[in-house]
């Protein structure tokens, strides 16, 4: 007769628990203590990951933007020479009392004036028109469009060299193609007028497709019913247009106007190639010489970095004016527009 001997489990005590079990209520601690570990992180990763994302702009910008500008503030104070740009000698702000002294600066300044106009009014018209062109289907639309483009990524050398060719004196096609109507040879580099447009005729041949594409896109965001409510009320396609297209246009135009405007003022490498020979004088008598001619020649030619900066710290002031000025335009156009 075989005995059965059973083995009992070992008393639990009270408000204890089974050995290899740990209570619940250390388990959900622990979980809810990682929990809150990651809720942390995860605040903290909302909170500085965008900082981290945008970080590499502004040390550029420190860099090679906010240094310069603060550097060249403080040499526009001083007389220093590009041959020793750490011996300043403090003038206060003589540079820019002699700058404005010199009739150069101010043959500069009419000169950036004259071609801006004759650069940027033919531009912006020629490109409202190519614009309004392109906004109808047309078969191969894309092939135009991205034939606009192409002045735009041409390299500035490349295009100046090649209109150098077309308006020479002697042997260009324009002086050849005047010609046929009995004008004569036009010395296109030293004449006062004709350089001056010819040189604009390269900003308006570069720039003319960009600014239609900005103009197209914002055709396109004009609503359809527009249009059909203007064509329901018998207007013609010239009547939609000037009643439509381009009052819905206003801060596109106000926009490409500021930037051709900035561009117009900082204008450089066009007549500085235009005539290699004269460099950055802009001619024989400065006669296309512009405002960045005109720096580049104070402070790499002659070596006069303290009145080089000067002249820089002119220009953006300049362009801090012609930003006041855009907003106060802005700001009238925004509210005959929601008054309307």
């Amino acid at each position: 007769m075989s005995t059965r001997h059973d083995t009992a489990a070992p008393p639990v005590k009270e408000g204890g628990a089974a050995p290899g079990h740990r209570p619940s209520g250390t388990v959900s601690d622990e979980a809810a203590k990682k929990r809150a570990r990651l809720s942390r992180r995860w605040q903290r990763d909302m909170r500085w990951s965008p900082y981290a994302f945008v970080s590499p702009f502004f040390l550029l910008f420190a860099a090679f933007g906010l240094f310069p500008l603060i550097y060249t503030g403080w040499a526009s104070l001083h007389q220093v020479e590009l041959t020793a740009p750490t011996d300043m000698s403090w003038v206060g702000l003589r540079n820019y009392t002699r700058i404005f002294d010199d009739d150069f600066f101010w043959n500069a300044a009419r000169n950036t004036l004259t071609i801006g106009v004759i650069s940027t009014v033919p531009q912006l018209l020629m490109a409202m028109g190519l614009a309004h062109l392109l906004n109808y289907k047309l078969r191969g639309s894309m092939f135009y469009r991205v034939a606009m483009l192409a002045p735009y990524a041409t390299s500035i050398a490349a295009a100046s060299l090649v209109f150098v060719l077309l308006f020479g004196r002697d042997y260009g096609m324009i002086n050849w193609a005047l010609g046929f109507v009995g004008i004569d040879n036009i010395d296109w580099q030293n004449d006062h007028w004709a350089s001056q447009f010819a040189v604009s005729t390269i900003v308006i041949w570069r720039w003319t497709g960009y600014n239609a594409l900005i103009y197209l896109a914002a055709m396109q965001a004009i609503p359809q019913d527009l249009y059909e409510s203007a064509a329901l009320d018998g207007a013609n396609r010239w009547q939609q247009f000037l009643h439509v297209t381009l009052p819905s246009l206003r801060p596109t135009i106000l926009f490409t106007v500021v930037v051709s405007t900035i561009g117009a003022s900082q204008l450089f490498g066009e007549p500085l190639l235009f005539d290699a020979n004269k460099g950055a004088s802009g001619g024989s008598q400065h006669q296309f010489q512009t405002l960045g001619l005109y720096l580049y020649e104070q402070g790499w030619v002659n070596q006069h970095l303290g009145r080089a900066s000067a002249i820089a710290w002119t220009m953006f002031l300049i362009l801090i004016v012609i930003g006041l000025v855009n907003y106060v335009i802005s700001r009238r156009l925004r509210a005959s527009s929601s008054s309307d």
